[in-house]
């Protein structure tokens, strides 16, 4: 594995090898230890979408690793692609940081990084996939429901990049997705037929809240207007009106099942505040996993990792 830019190219051995290291750095760090490995090392963090999350764990994670993490911003060096090449700025940085992390709004930056790049380069967001979201997610689930095979996460709402990254770790992983969207929202039937290839009948979808909730043991959703698409709002809004997860929803869920959101929450929108208050919920660990995941990336990724 030299990059990470999406779940449907990983092995479920690759996944399952960076959960299980995941789990042993939280455990050591939660102890007071701590994991040096990526001492001298620096990673490049670069953001065209605003971050809390993604910055803070990624560069988190460094620290606790004994590296450094940069943090730059279109204001620094130019929008990826406008004030140069994309595949120019990848063969620059592999020379200097020994990784490249990269949030961007469309996924072919991030391939053209990667296929340029001599050093790794990591997936932190795309417009089709969120490949350390989605792991952070299933590490999560699998803390508080003690598996991950036979797990049926109701996916409610946008069928966007979270969603795509959960219908192919759902696929990787022998999980099952229900997916709830309204008409001309839902995810892409090549997805959806991507993962059903590599796991048979694991995606499904429904136009019915209430039907994806039946015997699902996470409720999943993810905010209805993503950054990009704010011109959309008011018809977003009123297109979504009946996918929130309330508690009425939760009402109609088994008793054991878990509530779940990547955050930011626009509460009153696609989640109400009891719902994300309520004990059910999980939001904040699946916060938290993003920077225990993340540590866990990096220290695969990067460990070997060398400047040209």
């Amino acid at each position: 594995m030299k990059d990470f830019l999406s779940i449907i190219q990983c092995s479920t051995d690759e996944l399952l090898d960076l959960l299980r290291l995941a789990r042993e750095l939280k455990a050591l760090y939660k102890k007071g230890g701590r994991d040096l490995c990526l001492a001298g090392k620096t990673l490049a963090m670069l953001f065209e979408k605003a971050s809390l999350r993604t910055r803070l764990s990624f560069q988190v994670a460094m620290i606790d690793l004994g590296g450094y993490a940069l943090n730059l911003k279109p204001d620094d060096i130019g929008i990826i692609g406008k004030r140069e090449p994309a595949k120019d700025m990848a063969r620059v940085l592999s020379r200097y940081v020994h990784g490249i992390m990269a949030r961007t709004f469309a996924h072919d930056t991030i391939v053209e990084f990667a296929h340029y790049a001599t050093v790794p380069v990591i997936n932190a967001l795309s417009d089709w996939s969120h490949p350390c979201q989605a792991m952070a997610d299933v590490m999560t689930i699998e803390e508080h429901l003690g598996k991950l095979n036979g797990i049926k996460i109701a996916y409610i709402g946008d069928g966007n990049n979270v969603a795509r990254s959960l219908a192919f770790v759902a696929a990787k992983l022998s999980m099952q997705l229900v997916l709830a969207s309204p008409e001309g929202y839902d995810l892409d039937a090549d997805s959806i037929q991507l993962a059903n290839d590599t796991q048979a009948g694991c995606v499904q979808t429904t136009r019915d809240p209430f039907v994806a909730v039946k015997g699902a043991d996470v409720i999943y959703t993810d905010t209805w207007i993503s950054m990009g698409q704010e011109a959309e709002k008011e018809q977003r809004i009123r297109q979504f009106q009946g996918f929130q997860v309330n508690r009425e929803l939760l009402d109609a869920a088994p008793k054991h099942s878990r509530v779940m959101h990547c955050l930011p929450a626009y509460r009153g929108m696609e989640i109400t505040d009891d719902a994300v208050e309520c004990p059910q919920s999980i939001i904040f660990d699946e916060a938290e996993n993003r920077l225990h995941f993340q540590r866990a990336l990096l220290k695969k990724l990067l460990s070997g990792s060398m400047p040209h």
